[in-house]
């Protein structure tokens, strides 16, 4: 097991999420921890999507350099945050997630991951 995904694990172990992973800033899978069922390359595809999106919405609206994305859908979350300039964490929580606890272990996991890469 990857030093990556002992974060991750650790992440899903104090906040009983659904699931992680990390990618790269261009959609490669780097390191994930998901359910069965759970497509790694299709998450990794999309997050790299959305979080293309976020940057330029950020900068167009002025609003600096992206940190989150938060997506609330009727099943629960989809955070991903940066994690230095080349990698995202993508996390995936139900609807009985706290999400201030969340966000919380969401930066200690950021700030593991930073120092590794």
């Amino acid at each position: 097991m990857d030093r990556y995904t002992q974060v991750l694990q650790e992440l899903i172990r104090n906040t009983g999420l659904e699931g992680a992973t990390l990618v790269s800033a261009d959609g490669l899978p780097i390191s994930s921890v998901l359910k069965p069922g759970m497509e790694e390359d299709r998450i990794a595809a999309m997050s790299a999507a959305i979080l293309s999106l976020g940057e330029r919405v950020s900068e167009e609206l002025a609003k600096g350099t992206l940190e989150q994305i938060t997506v609330k859908g009727h099943n629960g979350y989809v955070v991903l945050t940066g994690v230095g300039r080349d990698a995202v964490m993508v996390v995936l929580a139900d609807n009985n997630a706290k999400l201030g606890l969340l966000l919380m272990e969401i930066r200690k996991a950021q700030e593991k991951l930073k120092g590794m890469m």
